[in-house]
């Protein structure tokens, strides 16, 4: 799934996936909140969840979406 989620957000920003690890947070990569919305868009048709807005700023890395992503689809 870390890999997945990599593949989404470097092809939302254009960032090379080999470059993102699960500490990767998306204010390093310069992402505002279109960047986000869009991302938790294709997070959600990737893995078949529906992502509650009010958690969208406990999001704040790679490896905290891939567990948030998880926890949804336990």
């Amino acid at each position: 799934m870390l890999e997945k989620v990599k593949e989404i957000v470097a092809d939302g920003l254009g960032v090379d996936a080999a470059d993102l690890t699960a500490e990767t947070t998306f204010e390093e990569l310069g992402a505002d909140s279109l960047d986000l919305m869009d991302m938790v868009m294709s997070f959600e048709d990737a893995f078949e969840v529906e992502i509650d807005t009010d958690s969208l700023a406990e999001l704040t890395s790679i490896g905290k979406v891939v567990t948030y992503i998880e926890g949804l689809q336990k």
